[in-house]
């Protein structure tokens, strides 16, 4: 599906519900968007389920089940709590309560979903895609990938900043580390440069303790 210019985020949502068999579409949308208007949230907001369809926009010709990698992307945060480990899960059960039987692709976009979490190489193209979507932000400007990080910081009132630092590098330090941040060639090639660019610049920064500010 494409969205039309300056459509509003809901009458796309409405739309893409309603063309893959979804019904009560705007009621789903209103639960969507109270879940991404949580004022707990920063970063995992509507603003990046916005960037995510943006990036799809740009790749769409490319992707396979474009329908379907749409829906997971809008849908892939929705559930989010703090520390929890079940997020996308939890996420992925939303979305299938809401289809109630009547999405007939409900549990391909449930796996496309659990993606998300880059826990391991997606097995299929339109999985690929997920991720990448997913992840197209640490390839952004060094301004904007700063201030994810302070969005980011921000969420995690769970944790103190010498906990949250030390999370951050182990995550960030895994994708650095691996052979390709990005699973598929359009977005390697448009974002992994500068992804690694940014993740290199943030791994080189001092901890907490030796800053002695807070993030």
């Amino acid at each position: 599906m494409t969205a039309t210019p300056g459509a509003p985020l809901q009458d796309r949502f409405v739309a893409l519900w309603t063309i893959v068999g979804g019904t009560r579409a705007a009621d789903v949308y209103a639960d969507l968007a109270r879940c991404y208007g949580e004022p707990t949230r920063h970063y995992h907001t509507l603003d990046h389920v916005r960037r995510c369809l943006h990036d799809l926009d740009w790749a769409r010709s490319a992707i396979p089940d474009a329908a379907d990698v749409e829906l997971a992307l809008w849908c892939h945060d929705v559930v989010y709590v703090a520390g929890a480990t079940d997020n996308e899960q939890c996420s992925a059960a939303w979305l299938r309560r809401w289809s109630n039987g009547t999405i007939a692709a409900a549990e391909r976009v449930a796996g496309l979903i659990l993606e998300t979490t880059h826990a391991d190489v997606p097995a299929s193209l339109a999985g690929r895609f997920t991720a990448d979507i997913d992840l197209a932000a640490l390839g952004c400007s060094r301004a904007r990938f700063q201030q994810n990080g302070v969005h980011l910081r921000a969420e995690r009132t769970d944790l103190d900043d010498a906990a949250y630092d030390a999370a951050e590098r182990l995550f960030l330090g895994r994708l650095l580390a691996s052979p390709r941040i990005y699973f598929t060639d359009l977005f390697q090639s448009r974002f992994e440069a500068q992804a690694r660019a940014n993740l290199a610049w943030r791994l080189a920064q001092p901890g907490p303790d030796t800053r002695g500010i807070r993030r």
